[in-house]
């Protein structure tokens, strides 16, 4: 037989089974040693060239699948298809059972599962590598190849229990790892893996590597694909922004010069409030240092409950931050000098404002404070005025009360209706000046009278209710000092010969305040219990019993009973029940059940130290009277 028909065998890729058919018909044919060594030898040989020509036709396959993915990476569009390509090219060419992809997670420091091709196990999908743990932990911290035979077995791994469980859920058993490089750096692995104990060969991990290159150039071509688009999109946005400022800057400048123009006409807020509409539109309300409106433009109409609360949180960030705060579809900017608040604007409008927008209403709110400061000074004659007819009624000067009753009247001012005079009393002395205006204005809008006295600011305003209009005037000029301001307030007083007697009266009130602790309050006299007992100029004993002991005269006086009695036994056996027992010649029992009575009748809290004080001084005066 001659050894030809080992080239017929090489000719149609016989397998190498049938390489042994011609030896076993030549033994049978009893053919010479000779032959059959020179068959065995040809044999031999065929296997020698079969096997060159496979490697040599997979090698083929493999370029094959290089270049197909080097094209794929040349009309690169979507990142995640290249690298499912690249992954399903590793499956087949190195025939596994199945192949994925892990990328490295910097911020978080270990691998995550990113591709996968022929898995079964949603765990496994999911699964996240620490750096240095299972195979492919240890191939992304080293940045070198790994093969395991049998992974679950092998000892050269660290093994993790929530690995390896997921790896038996996919059933693996040979896997080979390569990392995926960018220069020095590891951003990935490339896996291949078999369920069975058929363990890859130098030759798969070279192949798998080549593909692992491939996969770290297309995403850093993805990386730079997107990072280019993303400079493009902002070299569009930031040449959009400076046609929008160029705009903005040339609408500023029109906006600057009209406002200009209105100080230098002595124009008003409302006029301010015009232009700024006009230039950002919307509606703006210009409201004064209390909050009221002060002049509009555009129908702005009343602010609602919320948006008032709202506004003016908001006006105290603008002011502390020195910028236009937004609350909902309301910009809000305070009108302001220094630390003293004149007001705020408020507008009003769904567009979105531009920062070069909030300058020209931030600049609108300074305006607005130079032409209220311009009118301030007006304003300050106009208290001079009054200051002086308030000096000569504190002073005692009326010999003639038709002649200043006729000065009262000019400034809009009716002696004859019940005024309350107050004692304002600012903590600090720096803003005593500020203190004065806020009373000369505040004087001038009630139809009353104001004047600085040293570190003290009187009012004359007309009403009935003085301890009201001390809380009032605390409240309200305190808000605008942003400092503790003490009033002390006395009256009704009808006539002007009453007034100077009431004003020492209401300055020993606010000298009351002060001892007790109560900065930043305000009160009159009958508001102070004893205090007021000691410091008012009526002297109302009547009136302080009833208010603190009234509910225990009443009781007595119907019912008949003992219980003041008992009390004043009380407090003077130093609140002892058995000593107090003893004088009222009485069980405990029922010494115990008289002040609950009285606990009721005074309501809780009336062996407090400052009420049981109060109470005893009540009892004292009860006894003097009697």
């Amino acid at each position: 037989m001659s050894c030809t028909v080992f080239l017929d065998l090489l000719a149609r890729e016989a397998s190498p089974v049938e390489f042994e058919g011609p030896l076993v018909a030549a033994r049978a044919a009893g053919a010479a040693p000779e032959a059959l060594a020179e068959l065995e030898a040809a044999k031999i040989a065929a296997l020698r060239v079969r096997t060159i020509m496979r490697r040599h036709a997979r090698r083929e396959a493999e370029l094959a699948a290089l270049f197909d993915t080097a094209s794929d990476l040349a009309g690169l569009r979507d990142h995640d298809a290249v690298l499912e390509a690249i992954v399903r090219r590793a499956r087949r060419l190195l025939n596994a059972d199945i192949a994925y992809m892990t990328l490295n997670d910097d911020e978080r420091g270990d691998t995550y599962m990113r591709v996968t091709d022929g898995s079964v196990s949603a765990a496994f999908r999911r699964l996240r590598l620490p750096m240095g743990a299972g195979l492919g932990g240890l191939v992304a911290q080293t940045a070198m190849p790994y093969t395991s035979a049998h992974y679950l077995k092998d000892p050269q791994f660290r093994h993790r229990d929530f690995i390896d469980e997921a790896v038996a859920e996919e059933a693996l058993v040979a896997i080979t790892a390569v990392p995926m490089r960018l220069g020095s750096r590891v951003i990935g692995v490339l896996y291949a893996a078999n369920r069975s104990e058929r363990p890859f060969d130098r030759e798969e991990s070279v192949l798998l590597g080549s593909l692992a290159a491939h996969a770290a150039v297309a995403i850093d071509n993805a990386r730079l694909l997107e990072e280019t688009r993303t400079a493009l999109e902002e070299l569009s946005a930031a040449n959009a922004v400076v046609q929008a400022r160029s705009a903005a800057v040339e609408r500023a400048a029109q906006a600057h010069d009209r406002m200009t123009a209105l100080v230098v006409r002595g124009g008003g807020a409302e006029d301010v409030a015009a232009v700024v509409t006009e230039v950002l539109g919307g509606t703006l309300l210009v409201l004064d240092a209390e909050g009221r409106p002060l002049a509009g433009a555009g129908d702005p109409g009343p602010l609602g409950a919320e948006e008032f609360a709202a506004v003016t949180a908001a006006a105290h960030s603008a002011r502390a931050q020195g910028r236009t705060v937004r609350r909902g579809d309301l910009w809000i900017a305070s009108v302001s000098t220094g630390e003293e608040v004149l007001g705020t604007l408020v507008l009003r409008t769904p567009e979105e404002v531009s920062d070069a927008d909030q300058r020209i209403l931030e600049r609108a709110a300074l305006v607005t404070a130079l032409l209220m400061l311009l009118r301030r000074s007006v304003t300050e004659a106009e208290g001079r005025v009054r200051g002086e007819l308030l000096d000569d009624l504190l002073a005692g000067r009326v010999s003639d009360a038709d002649a200043l009753t006729a000065r009262a009247r000019l400034v809009h001012v009716d002696l004859a209706e019940p005024h309350v005079v107050l004692s304002a009393r600012c903590a600090a002395p720096e803003q005593r000046g500020r203190a004065a205006f806020w009373a000369s204005s505040h004087a001038a809008v009630a139809r009353g009278l104001s004047a600085a006295r040293g570190e003290e600011i009187v009012l004359l305003l007309p009403g009935d209710r003085p301890g009201d209009a001390a809380r009032r005037v605390a409240k309200e000029l305190g808000a605008s000092l942003a400092a503790p301001v003490t009033v002390g307030a006395a009256g009704p007083v009808r006539a002007p010969g009453a007034v100077a007697a009431a004003h020492r009266e209401a300055r020993r009130c606010a000298d009351a305040l002060l001892a007790l602790g109560r900065a930043g309050d305000g009160a009159g006299a009958g508001e102070l219990g004893f205090v007021g007992l000691l410091i008012g100029g009526d002297r109302d004993v009547g009136g302080f019993l009833d208010s603190v002991l009234g509910p225990v005269l009443d009781y007595d006086a119907r019912r008949g009973t003992t219980l003041v009695r008992t009390l004043e036994d009380y407090f003077g056996t130093g609140c002892s029940l058995s000593r107090t027992a003893e004088r009222l010649h009485i069980h405990v029992n029922t010494v115990t059940q008289r002040l609950d009575r009285v606990g009721r009748l005074l309501g809780e809290g009336w062996q407090d130290p400052g009420r049981a004080l109060e109470i005893q001084l009540a009892l004292r005066l009860h006894r003097l009277q009697r």
